[in-house]
């Protein structure tokens, strides 16, 4: 994973991570708005997240919110 690229699309709200050059033979929906993007042998080329800032924005607050209540429930014992 050398090779980690990450491109914005502002205008579309979407977020490339390019994990390895070569063509997308196919591509698989993980979850709704990301998509993984793969070659031949069927590994990880890529992968599309559309809607990006929500994405990032949501994610974010739910990995802060955890790290808070965890940090909650060690100071409490």
């Amino acid at each position: 994973m050398n090779n980690l690229r990450m491109t914005y699309f502002e205008k579309e709200d979407i977020l490339h991570v390019l994990i390895a050059e070569g063509p997308e033979e196919a591509s698989i929906e993980i979850s709704p708005n990301i998509t993984a993007e793969l070659n031949s042998e069927g590994e990880l080329i890529g992968i599309e997240i559309l809607e990006a800032s929500r994405f990032i924005r949501d994610s974010l607050v739910e990995t802060v919110q955890g790290r808070l209540l965890n940090l909650g429930h060690s100071a409490a014992r």
